[in-house]
Protein backbone atom coordinates (compact mmCIF):
# COMPACT_ATOMS: atom_id res chain seq x y z
CA UNK A 1 0.00 0.00 0.00
CA UNK A 2 1.48 3.84 -1.10
CA UNK A 3 1.91 6.25 1.77
CA UNK A 4 1.20 9.49 0.81
CA UNK A 5 2.51 12.28 3.18
CA UNK A 6 0.64 15.29 3.33
CA UNK A 7 2.91 18.07 3.67
CA UNK A 8 2.33 21.71 4.25
CA UNK A 9 5.67 23.26 3.97
CA UNK A 10 4.61 26.94 4.23
CA UNK A 11 3.65 25.40 8.14
CA UNK A 12 7.42 23.29 8.37
CA UNK A 13 9.30 26.56 7.42
CA UNK A 14 8.73 28.42 10.74
CA UNK A 15 9.29 25.84 12.71
CA UNK A 16 12.51 24.35 11.12
CA UNK A 17 14.10 27.79 12.15
CA UNK A 18 12.33 27.43 15.72
CA UNK A 19 14.02 23.85 15.66
CA UNK A 20 17.35 25.40 14.43
CA UNK A 21 17.40 28.48 17.73
CA UNK A 22 16.56 25.67 20.06
CA UNK A 23 18.76 23.33 19.54
CA UNK A 24 21.78 25.62 19.25
CA UNK A 25 20.68 27.58 22.64
CA UNK A 26 20.20 24.00 24.37
CA UNK A 27 23.53 22.76 23.24
CA UNK A 28 25.07 26.24 24.20
CA UNK A 29 23.09 25.25 28.07
CA UNK A 30 24.35 21.46 28.37
CA UNK A 31 24.77 19.38 25.61
CA UNK A 32 22.98 16.43 27.28
CA UNK A 33 19.88 18.52 26.51
CA UNK A 34 20.94 18.63 23.50
CA UNK A 35 21.11 14.93 22.95
CA UNK A 36 17.53 14.44 24.14
CA UNK A 37 16.11 16.68 22.78
CA UNK A 38 17.42 15.76 19.89
CA UNK A 39 15.77 12.54 20.15
CA UNK A 40 12.73 14.07 21.72
CA UNK A 41 12.66 15.85 17.89
CA UNK A 42 12.98 12.32 15.72
CA UNK A 43 10.20 10.79 17.85
CA UNK A 44 7.91 14.00 17.46
CA UNK A 45 9.15 13.92 13.76
CA UNK A 46 7.89 9.92 13.13
CA UNK A 47 4.63 11.51 14.88
CA UNK A 48 4.09 14.22 12.93
CA UNK A 49 4.54 11.62 9.48
CA UNK A 50 2.12 9.08 10.77
CA UNK A 51 -0.76 12.05 12.12
CA UNK A 52 -0.28 13.46 8.56
CA UNK A 53 -1.29 10.35 6.94
CA UNK A 54 -3.86 9.49 9.04
CA UNK A 55 -7.41 9.12 8.24
CA UNK A 56 -9.52 12.03 9.88
CA UNK A 57 -12.60 10.96 9.12
CA UNK A 58 -11.54 8.16 11.28
CA UNK A 59 -9.86 9.72 14.19
CA UNK A 60 -13.38 12.24 14.34
CA UNK A 61 -15.26 9.20 15.07
CA UNK A 62 -13.17 8.73 18.46
CA UNK A 63 -14.08 12.07 19.84
CA UNK A 64 -15.97 10.06 23.12
CA UNK A 65 -13.28 7.73 23.59
CA UNK A 66 -10.42 10.57 23.31
CA UNK A 67 -12.06 12.72 25.79
CA UNK A 68 -12.68 10.24 28.78
CA UNK A 69 -9.20 8.35 27.79
CA UNK A 70 -8.13 11.93 28.61
CA UNK A 71 -9.52 12.11 31.65
CA UNK A 72 -8.50 9.22 32.26
CA UNK A 73 -4.63 9.74 32.32
CA UNK A 74 -4.93 13.07 33.73
CA UNK A 75 -6.23 11.41 37.01
CA UNK A 76 -3.91 8.39 36.51
CA UNK A 77 -1.03 10.85 37.07
CA UNK A 78 -2.27 11.39 40.66
CA UNK A 79 -1.64 8.03 41.81
CA UNK A 80 1.52 7.27 39.62
CA UNK A 81 3.04 10.15 38.59
CA UNK A 82 6.13 12.10 39.97
CA UNK A 83 6.32 14.68 42.49
CA UNK A 84 8.63 17.39 41.64
CA UNK A 85 8.95 20.84 43.59
CA UNK A 86 5.53 20.27 44.88
CA UNK A 87 4.00 19.29 41.71
CA UNK A 88 2.38 16.08 40.08
CA UNK A 89 1.94 16.36 36.29
CA UNK A 90 4.79 13.71 35.02
CA UNK A 91 4.74 9.87 34.91
CA UNK A 92 7.90 7.74 34.22
CA UNK A 93 7.83 5.67 31.65
CA UNK A 94 11.22 3.28 31.25
CA UNK A 95 13.18 5.85 32.39
CA UNK A 96 11.12 8.84 29.77
CA UNK A 97 9.26 11.44 31.50
CA UNK A 98 5.87 12.46 30.20
CA UNK A 99 3.27 14.99 31.06
CA UNK A 100 -0.16 14.49 29.74
CA UNK A 101 -1.41 17.76 30.29
CA UNK A 102 0.91 18.27 27.44
CA UNK A 103 0.44 15.67 25.65
CA UNK A 104 -3.29 15.78 25.45
CA UNK A 105 -3.78 19.02 23.54
CA UNK A 106 -4.18 18.30 20.05
CA UNK A 107 -6.55 14.69 20.45
CA UNK A 108 -8.63 17.29 23.02
CA UNK A 109 -8.74 19.86 20.63
CA UNK A 110 -9.37 17.42 17.80
CA UNK A 111 -12.08 15.54 20.16
CA UNK A 112 -13.98 19.69 20.45
CA UNK A 113 -13.50 20.40 16.77
CA UNK A 114 -15.80 16.84 16.20
CA UNK A 115 -17.83 17.63 18.73
CA UNK A 116 -18.61 21.46 17.77
CA UNK A 117 -18.80 20.36 14.11
CA UNK A 118 -21.14 17.74 13.74
CA UNK A 119 -23.52 19.31 16.43
CA UNK A 120 -26.69 20.94 15.13
CA UNK A 121 -27.20 22.54 18.08
CA UNK A 122 -26.35 26.22 18.94
CA UNK A 123 -28.42 27.15 22.05
CA UNK A 124 -27.64 28.12 25.33
CA UNK A 125 -27.64 24.79 27.06
CA UNK A 126 -25.36 23.50 23.96
CA UNK A 127 -23.08 26.03 25.10
CA UNK A 128 -23.38 25.09 28.82
CA UNK A 129 -22.54 21.46 27.52
CA UNK A 130 -19.48 21.92 26.23
CA UNK A 131 -18.16 24.14 29.22
CA UNK A 132 -19.56 21.21 31.57
CA UNK A 133 -17.95 18.72 29.81
CA UNK A 134 -14.52 21.15 29.94
CA UNK A 135 -14.73 21.62 33.65
CA UNK A 136 -13.16 18.20 34.39
CA UNK A 137 -10.11 18.45 32.22
CA UNK A 138 -9.44 21.96 33.80
CA UNK A 139 -9.83 21.18 37.37
CA UNK A 140 -7.38 18.08 36.98
CA UNK A 141 -4.77 19.97 35.18
CA UNK A 142 -5.21 23.04 38.41
CA UNK A 143 -5.30 20.17 40.42
CA UNK A 144 -1.75 18.94 39.99
CA UNK A 145 -1.20 21.60 40.40
CA UNK A 146 -0.30 23.19 36.61
CA UNK A 147 -1.91 27.32 36.92
CA UNK A 148 -0.17 27.74 33.72
CA UNK A 149 -1.93 24.61 31.39
CA UNK A 150 -5.29 24.99 32.80
CA UNK A 151 -5.47 28.50 32.42
CA UNK A 152 -4.39 28.37 28.72
CA UNK A 153 -7.25 25.14 28.58
CA UNK A 154 -9.56 27.91 29.32
CA UNK A 155 -8.52 30.68 27.49
CA UNK A 156 -8.13 28.01 24.22
CA UNK A 157 -11.87 26.34 24.85
CA UNK A 158 -13.15 30.34 24.95
CA UNK A 159 -11.98 31.09 21.97
CA UNK A 160 -12.57 27.96 20.05
CA UNK A 161 -16.29 28.44 21.17
CA UNK A 162 -16.15 32.08 19.91
CA UNK A 163 -14.97 31.38 16.91
CA UNK A 164 -17.97 28.36 16.55
CA UNK A 165 -20.18 31.42 16.25
CA UNK A 166 -21.28 31.32 19.81
CA UNK A 167 -23.02 34.89 21.21
CA UNK A 168 -20.01 36.83 22.80
CA UNK A 169 -23.19 37.76 25.77
CA UNK A 170 -23.18 34.24 26.63
CA UNK A 171 -19.69 34.50 27.14
CA UNK A 172 -20.50 36.95 30.18
CA UNK A 173 -22.49 34.39 31.41
CA UNK A 174 -19.51 31.98 32.28
CA UNK A 175 -16.79 34.80 33.69
CA UNK A 176 -19.27 36.70 35.60
CA UNK A 177 -19.14 34.29 38.60
CA UNK A 178 -15.88 33.72 37.72
CA UNK A 179 -15.31 37.42 38.68
CA UNK A 180 -17.79 37.76 41.70
CA UNK A 181 -16.26 34.76 43.21
CA UNK A 182 -12.85 35.75 42.45
CA UNK A 183 -11.76 36.41 46.06
CA UNK A 184 -13.03 32.89 47.17
CA UNK A 185 -10.88 31.73 43.96
CA UNK A 186 -7.62 33.70 45.22
CA UNK A 187 -7.87 31.96 48.97
CA UNK A 188 -7.96 28.56 47.04
CA UNK A 189 -4.43 28.95 45.24
CA UNK A 190 -1.20 27.54 46.50
CA UNK A 191 1.06 30.03 48.32
CA UNK A 192 3.57 29.87 45.43
CA UNK A 193 1.02 31.26 43.05
CA UNK A 194 -0.42 34.44 45.39
CA UNK A 195 3.27 35.29 45.70
CA UNK A 196 4.20 35.37 41.98
CA UNK A 197 0.76 37.56 40.94
CA UNK A 198 1.85 39.82 44.04
CA UNK A 199 5.25 40.34 43.13
CA UNK A 200 4.52 40.45 39.16
CA UNK A 201 2.52 44.03 40.21
CA UNK A 202 5.71 44.91 42.65
CA UNK A 203 8.60 42.89 41.93
CA UNK A 204 10.63 45.00 44.27
CA UNK A 205 8.70 43.04 47.31
CA UNK A 206 10.91 39.86 47.42
CA UNK A 207 13.32 40.42 44.80
CA UNK A 208 15.93 37.65 46.36
CA UNK A 209 12.57 35.24 46.49
CA UNK A 210 9.30 35.17 44.64
CA UNK A 211 10.58 37.96 42.18
CA UNK A 212 13.83 36.48 41.41
CA UNK A 213 13.31 34.03 38.41
CA UNK A 214 11.46 37.45 36.82
CA UNK A 215 13.85 40.04 37.70
CA UNK A 216 16.69 37.94 36.10
CA UNK A 217 15.03 37.04 32.91
CA UNK A 218 14.10 40.31 32.57
CA UNK A 219 18.75 41.31 33.44
CA UNK A 220 19.24 38.88 30.64
CA UNK A 221 16.98 39.71 27.62
CA UNK A 222 17.93 43.34 28.42
CA UNK A 223 21.73 42.46 28.52
CA UNK A 224 21.99 40.72 25.18
CA UNK A 225 21.29 44.44 23.44
CA UNK A 226 20.89 43.97 19.63
CA UNK A 227 23.24 41.13 18.48
CA UNK A 228 23.79 39.52 21.75
CA UNK A 229 26.43 38.67 24.02
CA UNK A 230 26.90 35.14 22.10
CA UNK A 231 26.29 32.08 24.11
CA UNK A 232 29.68 31.91 25.18
CA UNK A 233 30.06 35.10 26.90
CA UNK A 234 26.40 35.00 28.71
CA UNK A 235 26.30 35.95 32.68
CA UNK A 236 22.61 35.47 33.33
CA UNK A 237 22.29 32.20 31.58
CA UNK A 238 25.86 30.41 31.86
CA UNK A 239 26.70 31.48 35.65
CA UNK A 240 22.95 30.46 35.70
CA UNK A 241 21.64 33.25 37.53
CA UNK A 242 18.53 32.36 35.45
CA UNK A 243 16.56 29.72 36.78
CA UNK A 244 14.92 27.10 34.63
CA UNK A 245 16.89 28.59 31.22
CA UNK A 246 16.28 25.49 29.28
CA UNK A 247 12.53 25.64 29.85
CA UNK A 248 10.34 27.99 30.78
CA UNK A 249 13.23 31.12 30.60
CA UNK A 250 14.50 29.67 27.36
CA UNK A 251 13.34 32.70 25.43
CA UNK A 252 15.30 35.24 28.04
CA UNK A 253 18.43 32.74 27.42
CA UNK A 254 18.41 33.17 23.48
CA UNK A 255 17.85 36.70 23.92
CA UNK A 256 20.87 37.29 25.83
CA UNK A 257 23.18 34.85 23.52
CA UNK A 258 21.61 36.40 20.44
CA UNK A 259 19.99 39.74 21.29
CA UNK A 260 17.31 41.70 19.67
CA UNK A 261 18.07 39.72 16.29
CA UNK A 262 17.33 36.43 18.04
CA UNK A 263 14.45 37.11 19.98
CA UNK A 264 13.09 38.97 17.16
CA UNK A 265 13.49 35.78 14.31
CA UNK A 266 12.05 33.83 16.95
CA UNK A 267 9.03 35.73 17.44
CA UNK A 268 7.96 36.21 13.83
CA UNK A 269 8.68 32.91 13.35
CA UNK A 270 6.46 31.72 15.32
CA UNK A 271 4.06 34.54 14.12
CA UNK A 272 4.60 33.39 10.73
CA UNK A 273 3.42 29.40 11.79
CA UNK A 274 -0.16 30.97 13.40
CA UNK A 275 -0.58 33.16 10.63
CA UNK A 276 -0.41 30.34 8.03
CA UNK A 277 -2.97 28.40 10.67
CA UNK A 278 -4.99 31.38 9.79
CA UNK A 279 -5.03 30.47 6.13
CA UNK A 280 -5.80 26.90 6.87
CA UNK A 281 -8.87 28.10 8.74
CA UNK A 282 -10.21 30.86 6.09
CA UNK A 283 -9.71 29.16 3.52
CA UNK A 284 -11.44 25.73 4.41
CA UNK A 285 -15.11 25.56 4.06
CA UNK A 286 -15.19 22.55 6.22
CA UNK A 287 -16.90 23.09 10.07
CA UNK A 288 -14.32 20.54 11.44
CA UNK A 289 -11.06 21.96 9.46
CA UNK A 290 -12.20 25.13 10.47
CA UNK A 291 -12.52 24.48 14.69
CA UNK A 292 -9.76 22.69 14.59
CA UNK A 293 -7.52 25.24 12.89
CA UNK A 294 -8.43 27.80 15.52
CA UNK A 295 -7.91 25.73 18.42
CA UNK A 296 -4.37 25.32 17.59
CA UNK A 297 -4.05 28.79 16.29
CA UNK A 298 -5.29 28.94 19.91
CA UNK A 299 -2.96 27.26 21.92
CA UNK A 300 -0.06 28.05 19.81
CA UNK A 301 -0.35 32.00 20.21
CA UNK A 302 -1.56 32.32 23.73
CA UNK A 303 0.97 29.53 24.96
CA UNK A 304 4.01 31.58 22.98
CA UNK A 305 2.43 34.79 23.89
CA UNK A 306 2.38 34.11 27.91
CA UNK A 307 5.62 32.78 27.56
CA UNK A 308 7.99 35.47 26.26
CA UNK A 309 5.26 38.34 28.29
CA UNK A 310 6.46 36.58 31.47
CA UNK A 311 9.79 36.18 30.49
CA UNK A 312 9.94 40.27 29.39
CA UNK A 313 7.91 41.28 33.03
CA UNK A 314 5.00 41.87 31.30
CA UNK A 315 2.72 38.65 32.78
CA UNK A 316 3.10 36.85 36.08
CA UNK A 317 5.16 33.52 35.56
CA UNK A 318 3.14 30.50 35.50
CA UNK A 319 5.53 27.90 34.35
CA UNK A 320 4.84 27.91 30.42
CA UNK A 321 6.67 26.33 27.47
CA UNK A 322 7.48 28.30 24.38
CA UNK A 323 6.67 26.15 21.30
CA UNK A 324 8.66 23.90 19.41
CA UNK A 325 11.65 25.82 21.38
CA UNK A 326 11.83 25.25 25.20
CA UNK A 327 12.94 21.92 26.03
CA UNK A 328 10.57 18.91 26.82
CA UNK A 329 10.03 15.80 24.92
CA UNK A 330 6.17 16.08 25.87
CA UNK A 331 5.83 19.58 25.23
CA UNK A 332 7.78 19.02 21.16
CA UNK A 333 5.49 15.92 20.56
CA UNK A 334 2.27 17.60 21.05
CA UNK A 335 3.26 20.57 18.88
CA UNK A 336 4.09 17.98 16.24
CA UNK A 337 1.07 16.28 16.70
CA UNK A 338 -1.19 19.23 16.15
CA UNK A 339 1.52 19.84 12.46
CA UNK A 340 0.53 16.67 11.22
CA UNK A 341 -3.36 16.51 11.49
CA UNK A 342 -3.34 20.48 10.37
CA UNK A 343 -1.06 19.40 7.25
CA UNK A 344 -3.45 16.34 6.55
CA UNK A 345 -6.48 19.20 6.67
CA UNK A 346 -4.61 21.39 4.42
CA UNK A 347 -3.72 18.76 2.03
CA UNK A 348 -7.20 17.73 2.33
CA UNK A 349 -8.56 21.05 1.54
CA UNK A 350 -6.27 21.45 -2.07
CA UNK A 351 -7.48 18.04 -3.12
CA UNK A 352 -11.02 19.14 -2.68
CA UNK A 353 -10.25 22.52 -4.66
CA UNK A 354 -8.79 20.47 -7.48
CA UNK A 355 -11.88 18.48 -7.91
CA UNK A 356 -14.03 21.26 -7.76
CA UNK A 357 -11.48 22.97 -10.81
CA UNK A 358 -12.10 19.56 -12.77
Amino acid sequence: MKVHFRLDLWLLVPVVVLIIVSLTTLLSINISFFKSQLLSLLIAIIAFLFFSTINIEFLKQLKVPIYFIALFLLAIVFFIGIESRGAVRWIDIFGTRLQFSEILKPFLALSLASFLSESEYSNLKYFFLVIFLMLPVVLLIGLQPDLGNGLIYTAVALFTLLVSGFPIAWFGLILLPFLLLSPILWTVLHTYQRQRILTFLKPSVDPQGASYNGIQAIIAVGSGIFLGKGFSETTQSGLRFLPERHTDFIFATLAEGLGFIGASLVIIALLLLCYRIYVIFENSNDLFTKVFAAASFGFLLIQGCVNIGMNLGYLPIVGVTLPFVSYGGSSLLSNFIFLGILSSLSASQRNKEVLEIR
